[in-house]
């Protein structure tokens, strides 16, 4: 995109560049841009170098951070400030289509053709809606995954974290919940790519593709191998485009992968700008900027549409206490601790049902009937936890007879709760399987009061329904 003259509303030039952090003089005080607008400059190659202000210093001068690449960035380079935040194309044209942090088209399917344009700091700059209220009242969203439609339900306007270290499933879980709730309930989702691995963005891409969903999904890269301005305001480029579609008062499901990503291009920005770190060795800015991402997923007023946020989150060396982590908690209506021990003990997904928890999991959310049976399922895994180190010890042989029922009830439930999904077919040879919440509750109530005491353990490992 070449720049438009007639949109210039200040100049300026380039006097530093160290990295992606680039300081531009202008020559008047009130030629310098405001924080988060838009600056461009020209490289030697004539390509154009995306810049967002992020602090202005004494004498004029903006500090910049580069969104996109900064070699052959000549000193005394020309900027041209546009007076407005960085813009992205949105609206129908961009379903099935992947595109940059910058809004250009990464799929090879030609131009994006779109009419209405949307700025991506449209509440730091100032322009933010708050009139609306927020819907009162909850609205399941049924994903078709026996253990979170139990324990850890999606309501509309919520935000849920699936959190985990490294090879745990995150990514193949969140893809999962895109196939159910996009098949199922017909919706749209936006799909943020944060920081993760060129390679995951290109499968996830031809994955939508093979299962069909693509139509009815937008998506965004940030990743890992550019800037960290790109990666910072990819979770901000995604949310954008979720705005878009509850703007037309639609229901929309937002998916980032990777949240920490985000914080970490934050803290790699907050490095480059010269700031201290904060005592935990982040940001000092890392609430602020983390509030300012979840503050805009929310529900409108009725007849309004919600943003449903399903955030990946990468535990730092499977360590909760992570700062970063603990911020993150925070704002999540419900958090999933994927175990590396579930994994090893082929339970799909290995979520751990006690050391995660939801404030949705609530009787005037869920209804008293689900909730009763939910408690009593946390209940047995609670005493599961205690009877298998005995178990460990003396066998299980030697447990009495009321111990022993409730062993291996927690067994089945814990089998009972593993799931194939349709995105992991081609790897694991079993078909998916969709499990509606009724039958899920069926299920367990069947299992805890005792009425399939007579099957062993392994009839409910990796199936659907129990009928």
């Amino acid at each position: 995109m070449k720049i438009d003259k007639s949109t210039i509303r200040s100049r300026g030039e380039v006097i530093s560049v160290q990295g992606p952090v680039i300081d531009i003089k202008f020559f008047k005080k009130e030629d310098v841009p405001e924080i988060f607008e838009k600056v461009i400059v020209e490289r030697v190659d004539k390509e154009e170098v995306i810049l967002e202000v992020a602090e202005h210093l004494a004498g004029n001068i903006a500090r910049c951070i580069a969104v996109n690449s900064t070699m052959n960035i000549k000193r005394n380079a020309e900027a041209y400030a546009l007076g407005s935040a960085i813009e992205i194309p949105v609206g129908e044209p961009l379903y099935g289509r992947l595109i940059s942090v910058l809004g250009d088209p990464m799929d090879q399917k030609g131009e994006i053709k779109s009419i209405e344009y949307s700025p991506i700091r449209r509440h730091e700059m100032g322009t933010r809606v708050s009139s609306q209220k927020e819907k009162k009242g909850f609205e399941i969203l049924e994903s078709g995954i026996k253990i979170i439609d139990l324990l850890f339900p999606l309501v509309k306007g919520s935000k849920s974290g699936i959190l985990g270290g490294a090879g745990l499933g995150k990514s193949v879980l969140t893809l999962e919940i895109i196939h159910n709730i996009t098949k199922r309930h017909q919706g749209s989702a936006v799909f943020a790519g944060v920081g993760e691995r060129i390679r995951e963005g290109n499968e996830l891409y031809f994955e939508l593709t093979r299962l069909d969903v693509i139509s009815k999904t937008m998506l965004v890269f940030g990743q890992m191998n550019e800037p960290p301005g790109a990666r910072f305001i990819g979770a901000v480029t995604g949310i954008t485009m979720a705005e878009s579609i509850q703007r037309r008062n639609e229901d929309v499901l937002l998916f980032v992968d990777n949240i920490y990503r985000f914080v970490q291009a934050g803290a790699e920005i907050s490095t480059l700008l010269g700031h201290l770190p904060s005592e935990t060795g982040y940001q000092p800015t890392l609430l602020s900027e983390a509030s300012e991402f979840h503050e805009r997923i929310r529900t409108h007023q009725e007849g309004g549409g919600s943003i449903t946020a399903v955030e990946a989150v990468y535990v730092p060396a499977d360590d909760l206490t992570d700062p970063a982590v603990v911020t993150i908690f925070s704002f999540l209506d419900s958090i999933m601790v994927l175990s590396r021990e579930r994994i090893q003990l082929g339970l799909y997904p290995a979520i751990d049902p006690l050391l995660s928890s939801s404030a949705n999991l609530d009787p005037d959310v869920v209804g008293k009937y689900h909730y009763d049976i939910a408690q009593e399922v946390i209940r047995i895994f609670q005493k599961y936890e205690e009877l298998r180190r005995i178990v460990m010890v003396i066998g299980v042989d030697e447990l009495s007879g009321a111990d022993r029922v409730a062993y291996e009830r927690a067994r089945k439930l814990q089998n009972f709760l593993t799931q194939p999904f349709f995105v992991a077919e081609a790897y694991t040879g079993r078909p998916g399987a969709y499990v509606k919440l009724e039958e899920t509750l069926g299920g367990c109530e069947d299992i805890i009061s005792g009425a399939v005491d007579s099957k062993p353990e392994s009839h409910f490992y990796m199936k659907g329904a129990l009928s």
